[in-house]
């Protein structure tokens, strides 16, 4: 049943795209060898990646696994295109660091692909059980109403307590586990943690529109949400003996506010293919230059 809407038409679109971006945000690449080229040596390097959906590429072509939205152009694929690795991918688009350990109908668990010949693993993960699918949904429904203020900031630090702080507080302890439990599993890996792209302008001043439906006021918070988010994931990896990869600055300047070409997130009406406020090609293709740079600076791979 629908209730009766007052909203205007903009706001009732508006309302409409956090429904859309809620609902959605819940290879080993085979290249031919041309004639007459050396074919390329085995792969050397055991290389599983875990994670949610900005690992899996929910929307991206080509999509390899309906279940769990994941694209062989997602930047696992592109890394162990890049350094010929042998790729185990379990990403799966909704996971939170439970689910890690939660075999479904369709999949075993994710942890279930390390084992002890491991060499490389990436992860990302921590989004989902921060809730920052529910707060972007809140965040447009509330920017409908108030464009140009800063209701959701407003509604989510009521009386000097910040929901999302909060939340990324508690969730650190269930980074530390999953560092912990990737180390134990595969002892002898790389275990590198992924950080999150640059989903609003860092300038902090916003593009407030149809697709882009949150008040001025909203985006430096939310931007702010996302550095904090990183800078947690960022010191328990430091903690855990884990590398971590700063996707946000590579991203800087591509956000959901720029124009297609420009943008390599999608606002909450894609016009790219990627679900909504998802990296989409260009955004999983820096995501994997910056774990190729980090994997060349700490020596698991060499120039090829």
């Amino acid at each position: 049943m629908k209730p009766h809407s007052t909203h205007s038409p903009r706001q009732r679109t508006a309302v409409l795209g956090a429904v859309a971006v809620a609902g959605a945000l819940a290879f080993a690449m085979t290249s031919a060898v041309p004639a007459g080229a050396a074919p390329r040596p085995p792969a050397s390097l055991d290389y599983v990646a875990l994670g949610d959906s900005y690992a899996s590429a929910p929307g991206v072509p080509e999509q390899i696994d309906t279940a769990c939205a994941r694209s062989n152009s997602n930047y696992p694929h592109l890394v162990a295109e890049r350094n010929r690795a042998r790729l185990t991918d379990v990403t799966c688009s909704g996971a939170t660091t439970a689910d890690l350990a939660l075999a479904t109908d369709t999949a075993p668990a994710q942890y279930d692909a390390l084992n002890r010949g491991t060499d490389l693993v990436t992860v990302s993960i921590g989004g989902n059980d921060i809730g920052f699918s529910a707060v972007l949904g809140r965040c447009a429904t509330l920017g409908a109403g108030n464009p140009a203020g800063s209701p959701c900031r407003d509604d989510l630090t009521q009386g000097g307590d910040d929901q999302v702080e909060r939340s990324i507080a508690a969730t650190a302890p269930k980074i530390s586990q999953v560092i912990a439990e990737v180390h134990r599993r595969a002892p002898r890996a790389e275990v590198v943690m992924v950080g999150y792209p640059s989903l609003f302008p860092d300038s902090g001043v916003g593009c407030t529109s149809l697709s882009v439906p949150f008040a001025a006021g909203d985006f430096p918070y939310l931007r702010d949400k996302t550095k904090s988010l990183n800078a947690m994931i960022a010191r328990q990896a430091e903690r855990g003996g884990a590398t971590y990869v700063d996707t946000y600055k590579p991203t800087i300047g591509h956000d959901m506010c720029r124009p297609v070409g420009e943008r390599w997130i999608e606002s909450l009406a894609p016009e790219t293919p990627a679900a909504p406020a998802h990296p989409n090609a260009q955004g999983e293709q820096a995501m994997a230059a910056a774990v190729n740079r980090a994997l060349l600076r700490c020596g698991v791979v060499h120039r090829v």
